[in-house]
């Protein structure tokens, strides 16, 4: 428990931190890096580069400051957070470290704003969240460890298969090198795989999500290839296409995450983005294998039908689904593309084309995709009356704001 006056104290830096705080995770982050550069082995250099976990870590500190009076309403971000950090080996001992960083960058920042009262009631603050995290954290490695086929830290994981999706998406199904069961996990979730490449100093972790329905076989994930080796994504993305090959080995974690599928009853919209889809492929191969009769509307948005991946298994899946409905929609289709059974509309998803297409009584909406995807498709969604408790979405890598 804080004392009320710290409490006082971190509500009155909320405006500050509204203006500040991705200057002052830009700065932690720097210096941290630069002190424990073997923390690189752990974060994900390409959101670093790009800056979005400065913007994330930004948006966490400032909804602690915002609602450091009652922590519980702000749990259900904390979990999520927890989730990627578990599948990123980020432990206990690491806390301190942050804790230390984060309070120099509130000093080299705000400068003689920040006075040893401020600074004290941020890092009496800090512990308290800090201990929340670790608290909840220590809980799911104890589960993920617990499960059967279950395991801690990372794994060897051999690539018993490589396939080509679409022009640039190829999925890697993986399988535990020495033969051990896999633990079963939800349709939705993610693992996070680490790799060495030849050149660089450190390690890299991606979290890619699990593209199939759980199984006792293997892992599948689908990876988009990035354009160019200099985009920071590229790099691994584009070394696992070109040098990852079946029989190679590559390190994994347990299945995590809390984007997952609603498994009660009920109408059902899937609506994707590029390789926003990787998900939903989970999520309704395991509704055709449990749930056949559920409603389902699965509706996909790609640049053309030659980058997009899934189609003959989408179809398949159509088949085994008793009211499933398929709809893409292509920014730039082909002329064979038009010819596809399932093209609906060229051009983007708007709020009237999912009033006409999307809508569906007590249903529930999952989305994922690029962030100017997401902000379109809820905002359509919203615009057309559905609550907020049905709409479900995902962000790939730090969670941003709409």
């Amino acid at each position: 428990m804080l004392a009320q006056k710290t409490i006082d104290i971190i509500k009155s830096t909320v405006p500050v931190l509204q203006v500040h705080g991705t200057q002052i995770t830009t700065v932690f982050y720097k210096n941290m890096f630069t002190a424990h550069p073997e923390l690189l082995n752990i974060f994900n250099h390409a959101n670093q580069a790009k800056g979005r976990q400065q913007t994330a870590l930004a948006n966490t500190v400032l909804a602690a400051a915002q609602n450091i009076d009652q922590l519980e309403t702000i749990i259900p971000v904390v979990k999520q957070i927890a989730h990627k950090h578990r599948s990123l080996m980020i432990k206990a001992e690491h806390y301190p470290i942050v804790g230390e960083f984060l309070l120099k960058a509130i000093k080299e920042v705000l400068g003689d704003a920040a006075t040893d009262e401020i600074i004290q009631a941020w890092a009496d603050a800090y512990g308290v969240i800090a201990q929340v995290f670790i608290d909840i954290e220590k809980q799911m490695y104890e589960e993920s460890a617990a499960k059967t086929g279950g395991w801690s830290d990372y794994k060897e994981f051999k690539v018993i298969n490589k396939v080509q999706e679409s022009e640039v998406i190829t999925s890697f199904y993986l399988a535990p090198a020495d033969g051990s069961s896999l633990p079963a996990y939800e349709a939705g979730q993610y693992i996070t795989i680490r790799l060495s490449i030849p050149g660089e100093n450190f390690l890299f972790n991606r979290q890619y999500s699990l593209s199939s329905a759980s199984n006792k076989e293997y892992f599948r994930i689908s990876v988009k290839k990035e354009v160019t080796t200099e985009n920071p994504d590229g790099k691994v993305s584009n070394y696992l296409h070109s040098d990852i090959n079946v029989n190679d080995t590559l390190e994994v974690t347990v299945p995590a995450g809390d984007f997952t599928l609603l498994k009660k009853e009920g109408p059902i919209t899937f609506i994707s983005g590029g390789v926003g889809i990787t998900p939903f492929m989970s999520m309704v191969a395991t509704i055709a294998e449990e749930q056949p009769n559920r409603e389902v509307n699965f509706i996909h948005s790609a640049r053309n039908g030659t980058v997009q991946a899934f189609n003959k298994e989408l179809i398949r899946i159509k088949d085994s689904i008793n009211n499933f409905q398929l709809s893409y929609i292509y920014e730039n289709p082909a002329e064979k593309d038009k010819l596809n059974p399932f093209f609906k509309k060229a051009g983007y998803i708007d709020t009237e084309w999912l009033k006409e297409h999307a809508l569906m009584t007590d249903g529930h909406y999952y989305v994922c995709g690029p962030v100017p995807f997401l902000q379109t498709v809820i905002k359509g969604l919203r615009d057309n009356g559905i609550d907020d408790a049905h709409i479900h979405y995902e962000f790939f890598g730090p969670s941003l704001t709409l």
